[in-house]
């Protein structure tokens, strides 16, 4: 069995025509609840104390009461009541997750919206980093002395990079095909280049970038998760918006090269005796389908390597 943790509390009222198509969740939970592998589970609200380790107590205190206004919605949902309790939910869905991959190897979080979120602001769709709030956690109560993220959502994680800088327990590894800079992404790769640091690490994935070159990147650049010593976790963003229909994707991947890459991925975890917890995200192909396509198979291929 492979835990799934979600709950339907994840949806917060955001407007039909948001670019953030939040009732994915509940698609992706609706085709997983017939596969006998999939073992849900509701996770708890992440708690003021595991937020309070990452982010400002002004910034935290912003979603939660709409105020001042201008930082409550500079991650870019439009800000009301529902949407503290709603990414609360959501990042204690990552929290439970890694905690039952610490017990099973594996686990899934039916949730995203994390790394564009540093301590003091969100960014691009992500409130609070659920990443570093995860391992933070980990950490804290002794189960973990490193822990890594593997972030391959379409975006540049800037926030994780910026929030890893002084956390020398996390090592972050971000492959993208677009930065992401002040709020705002960068299609050309070659536009805006992020300096690595000594414990976040990052490789580009150049425009028209197809399935093959995408894995010879992704298999150069694994190692640098263990570069820094073998992680006793590895949290796996699994975007969707590198699909090639995403209105924000330069790249040629298809459902099968996507699929490819976590098989990839969870091969590697599983070879080397890591356990793994991982997430959905980005995702805004206008047909809604294909994303939840995206993040089916990202479970297949956990499926296929883990059963």
């Amino acid at each position: 069995m492979i835990p799934v943790f979600y709950h339907p509390g994840y949806f917060a009222p955001i407007g039909d025509s948001h670019t953030m198509p939040m009732r994915k969740f509940a698609l992706v939970a609706e085709r997983l609840r017939s596969d006998p592998v999939a073992e849900f589970h509701e996770p708890a609200p992440v708690t003021m104390e595991q937020l309070l380790r990452v982010h400002t107590p002004e910034y935290v205190r912003a979603i939660e009461t709409g105020e001042p206004r201008a930082l409550a919605e500079e991650q870019k949902f439009p800000w009301s009541d529902k949407l503290f309790p709603a990414v609360r939910l959501t990042n204690g869905g990552l929290v439970a997750a890694a905690h039952m991959a610490q017990e099973k190897g594996v686990a899934a979080a039916l949730a995203s919206g994390f790394h564009h979120s540093h301590g003091d602001h969100g960014e691009g769709f992500c409130t609070f980093n659920g990443l570093i709030i995860a391992l933070d956690d980990l950490f804290a109560a002794g189960l973990i002395k490193h822990g890594a993220v593997l972030d391959m959502d379409l975006h540049y994680g800037n926030g994780t990079a910026s929030l890893a800088q002084a956390r020398p327990h996390v090592t972050a590894l971000s492959i993208y095909g677009n930065d992401y800079w002040q709020n705002k992404p960068y299609r050309d790769v070659d536009t805006i280049r992020h300096s690595d640091g000594e414990n976040h690490f990052s490789a580009t994935l150049p425009n028209g970038c197809g399935k093959e070159l995408m894995l010879e990147i992704l298999q150069a650049n694994l190692p640098k998760l263990l570069s820094r010593g073998r992680p006793d976790i590895i949290l796996y963003q699994a975007g969707a918006d590198p699909y090639m229909e995403d209105p924000y994707s330069p790249l040629l991947l298809d459902h099968e090269a996507l699929m490819e890459r976590d098989l990839a991925v969870f091969r590697f975890c599983k070879a080397q005796g890591i356990p793994v917890a991982w997430v959905l995200a980005g995702g805004y192909t206008k047909d809604t389908s294909k994303v939840v396509q995206v993040h089916v198979n990202t479970f297949s291929a956990c499926k296929a390597v883990y059963e």
